[in-house]
């Protein structure tokens, strides 16, 4: 595998020119912003939000595929500067701060000297479907495609800090990356999670996706998983980890992706929360992607309709359909079971024997009883965002 990953080279393989635009620069794609766009290693039907930092979301259609493509998946970075070259014989991941051994690995010592973890996890931002908010709230506005399903391989992170050994007293462990702010000014982007967290099994430092390395728009050369948590814990292009004998207090932590400590995370339209805590777990959501909202369908024509849902960590125990706007629910077919973390495709027959609108509506139960409800919950960040989502069909 060539180690070396350049600007020129990453664009080249790439194949990046598209309406006379070269990505030399991400910002010069700003006057495209919110129209299909080929970006750096992704097909040129995602919608690009912003160019710098580079956020780009994945339409709909590529959901009804079980496993979500590499060059599909939703593309969310932080801060403007962005890796674009990373040559793996300077790279090494760094581990220190309040430990026995600092240590010093290679992408070669990740792979050869601990064994491999791979499973399938939904990757979710914590704003996907802000769009839809009411009252609007400000971030980026992101309809349902900041999500995906991929098979990630790696290292356990609980081996690697057994390797340095964890002094006694540490609290938290800090994951920082390989990108900078354009200003000294703007906060590094470092995440953190508690130790106990951080020494489950399946807490992995990834140098896969889908059988291959990740790509670098998704965090080459190695990027933190954290199954069943919203995707800002899951660091991309990572390049320290730290173990912290206090809380760590970066901005990330204490003042960004905060939700309303209650129950729900949520607070009446347009209020400001009097205590917040740090996101975590994701909640339950389904969404219907086939048929298409608006689409239109022969009367008496048998059509499947198929969606998918998924929990933070938890099975999807049954998905519920209607076809009447709620007024009554029937059980869907659940397609292949890729894992807890994995989302699960469903299926529900139908065939609308008079002509009209329809609305379709989907709801999702996990194992252990939560579900979606029918009014979207509201908080000022625009997170976690679970309502039973509607289509409408036209039948003629």
């Amino acid at each position: 595998m060539n180690t070396l990953f350049t600007r020129r080279g990453f664009l080249k393989t790439a194949g990046i020119i598209t309406a006379g635009v070269t990505l030399g620069r991400f910002d010069d794609l700003v006057a495209s912003e919110n129209k299909p766009i080929i970006f750096p290693e992704k097909k040129k039907d995602l919608i690009l939000l912003t160019s710098r930092p580079p956020q780009l979301e994945t339409p709909l259609p590529y959901f009804k595929e079980l496993i979500t493509p590499n060059d599909a998946l939703f593309v969310r970075w932080h801060l403007a500067n962005i890796p674009t070259s990373v040559d793996l014989n300077q790279w090494k991941l760094k581990v220190n701060g309040n430990v026995d051994e600092e240590l010093t690995l290679s992408m070669d010592d990740l792979k050869n000297k601990f064994e491999k973890a791979t499973y399938t996890a939904v990757i979710q931002c914590s704003g996907n479907g802000r769009s839809f908010f009411e009252p609007r709230v400000p971030g980026g506005q992101w309809k349902n495609g900041a999500m995906g399903n991929v098979t990630w391989g790696g290292v356990r992170l609980k081996d690697i800090l057994a390797g340095a050994g964890i002094k006694g007293g540490s609290v938290e462990i800090a994951f920082d990356g390989l990108d900078t702010g354009p200003l000294p000014s703007v906060p590094d982007f470092i995440k953190s999670l508690s130790v106990d967290k951080a020494l489950e099994d399946d807490i992995i430092i990834a140098y896969e996706m889908n059988g291959g390395r990740l790509t670098m728009l998704n965090g080459f050369p190695v990027r933190l998983i954290v199954p069943g948590w919203y995707a800002t814990y899951w660091v991309k292009a990572l390049d320290t980890i730290t173990v912290q004998p206090k809380q760590f207090d970066g901005f990330w932590m204490k003042t960004a992706y905060r939700i309303p400590d209650n129950a729900c995370a949520c607070i009446p339209g347009g209020s400001k929360p009097q205590k917040t805590v740090p996101i975590n777990r994701m909640n339950v959501r389904s969404l219907i992607i086939d048929p298409a909202d608006g689409q239109k369908i022969k009367t008496n024509k048998p059509t499947e309709i198929m969606g998918l849902a998924f929990s933070g960590g938890y099975s999807i125990k049954d998905v519920l359909v209607s076809v009447d706007e709620g007024r009554t629910w029937k059980e869907a077919r659940l397609g292949q079971d890729k894992g807890r973390y994995s989302w699960v495709q469903w299926f529900y027959p139908w065939r609308p024997a008079k002509p009209g609108r329809y609305t379709i509506m989907a709801r999702a139960v996990n194992s252990i009883g939560e579900s979606q409800p029918m009014e979207s919950l509201w908080n000022p960040a625009g997170f976690m965002r679970n309502k039973i989502e509607k289509i409408e069909v036209n039948v003629g």
